[in-house]
């Protein structure tokens, strides 16, 4: 009884093991044949992407919250700031 159960589990274990190899060698096979540049690129281009929706998330985030704040200051009575004026001294272009 004991080592019916053994061999249970010792044939999962195997039956494990040859789709991870067979999953391993596909993986292997489909890599071989794209380029490395090629898949560097498209990564990176995702990641471009990915860094600009997020800093115009952040954009408009600090937008709505400055609004809010600055209606805020209205109700209690408290004069609203301008906004920030650029340095007149920055000499070069971004």
């Amino acid at each position: 009884m004991i080592a019916h159960g053994f061999f249970a589990k010792v044939a999962g274990t195997v039956v494990t093991g040859a789709l991870g190899a067979a999953a391993y060698d596909a993986l292997r096979r489909v890599a071989a044949k794209v380029p490395v540049h090629e898949a560097a690129v498209t990564a990176t281009e995702w990641g471009l992407r990915g860094v600009r929706k997020a800093e115009d998330t952040a954009e408009s985030a600090r937008l709505a919250v400055g609004d809010v704040v600055a209606e805020a200051r209205e109700r209690v009575g408290e004069q609203v700031p301008p906004p920030a004026v650029a340095d007149a001294d920055h000499d070069h272009d971004h």
